[in-house]
């Protein structure tokens, strides 16, 4: 499959991002961010650009993939309302009605948040001609392999508490390398459901 990511520099896409170069059933990857990811690979090719309101000047580069895996991630700290908006929702639905309408039918998978607000973009994502999924990861594991000084420590930091974590809160923690196999898996087959939590990430990594 043919995979268009978003939000590759992240931790959460830069997870995602690994799982897709790893995969063989991914044969192509095409990066879309304000910033290059820094990781090379034969199957990747990147496209900078920081409009996210206007795909005009690469739409053409958009056409003809199976799959997008959206991943922006943001924190609502120090965000007025309309600038959270903007993020969250505009920037979703100009990416994915633009899909919707180069490839309708195709595979869009949301990261989203436990934040009430994200549920309007949720449902205005579900409602396009679109194969669409959202992923509401919980508390999520960053990846062992980034090449990201910053998540690399979230990782060392992290390590020691996750399987406590783990333990108290089965449902609701996941890792980023189970998010990318489980948004490959659901491009490959699709899921019982639209919107999945951690436990569903989990055992659609499986």
């Amino acid at each position: 499959m043919r995979v268009i990511l978003f939000g590759a520099t992240g931790m959460i896409g830069g997870g995602v991002l690994r799982e897709c170069l790893l995969d063989d059933r991914v044969s192509a990857v095409l990066s879309v961010g304000r910033a290059a990811t820094g990781v090379s690979g034969g199957k990747l090719r990147e496209i900078v650009h920081g409009d996210l309101l206007d795909l005009g000047p690469i739409e053409a580069e958009l056409a003809g993939y199976d799959a997008c895996f959206f991943c922006l991630e943001v924190s609502s700290a120090g965000m007025s309302e309309p600038a959270y908006r903007r993020v969250t929702h505009d920037f979703t639905l100009s990416v994915a009605a633009t899909l919707a309408r180069l490839s309708p039918g195709s595979t869009f998978v949301y990261v989203s948040s436990a934040d009430a607000r994200d549920r309007v973009t949720e449902n205005a994502l579900l409602a396009l001609p679109l194969s669409a999924y959202v992923f509401r990861p919980g508390y999520v594991r960053p990846v062992s392999g980034s090449r990201t000084r910053f998540y690399r420590l979230a990782y060392v930091v992290t390590r020691p508490v996750f399987p406590v974590v783990r333990r108290l809160f089965p449902t609701t923690v996941t890792t980023t390398e189970r998010i990318g196999q489980a948004m490959i898996n659901v491009a490959e087959r699709g899921a019982g459901k639209r919107v999945l939590g951690p436990a569903d990430i989990n055992a659609l990594a499986s």
